[in-house]
């Protein structure tokens, strides 16, 4: 087990956190339905405190935390596309995108999760955090089918 790997883990799936959190601040300015952008907004308070927590994992590992999203890297473009859709305010298309980001960051945690090195510790806190990434996504798939 190596603190170098779960601290390397653990701030991946921190920009992918925070990520999410900044897709769902602008999906909240931007949303015509008021419902949408309160739902949105609560998503990025809820974004927030995950990142939290696995920053406070990595220092507690002695590591340096990712603070910032990686908003123009290659492989997180996916909140790009909601801009996009935001800029025509169609809710709709708003959903569908944020629904998109969901599929991307439960997978980030899933892979995460298939590490094998992790300290017990970091796998916990992993859980905690995923348990949470992965009600989001159910909520916005849910929501995603109701729009349709």
């Amino acid at each position: 087990m190596s603190d170098n790997n779960d601290t390397s883990v653990l701030n991946g799936l921190i920009k992918t956190t925070l990520d999410s959190m900044k897709g769902y601040e602008d999906a909240a300015k931007d949303a015509e339905n008021t419902q949408y952008a309160t739902m949105f907004a609560d998503f990025a308070r809820d974004r927030a405190k995950v990142a939290t927590d696995l920053q406070n994992q990595v220092r507690a590992l002695g590591g340096e935390p990712e603070l910032d999203s990686s908003m123009l890297a290659a492989a997180h473009r996916t909140f790009m596309d909601l801009k996009q859709a935001i800029t025509g305010k169609d809710d709709k298309a708003i959903i569908q995108e944020v629904e998109r980001g969901e599929d991307h960051i439960k997978a980030k945690f899933e892979d995460a999760m298939k590490d094998g090195d992790l300290a017990p510790t970091t796998r916990e806190a992993i859980n905690t955090a995923f348990a949470s990434v992965r009600e989001g996504h159910d909520k916005m798939s849910a929501l995603k089918h109701s729009v349709g």
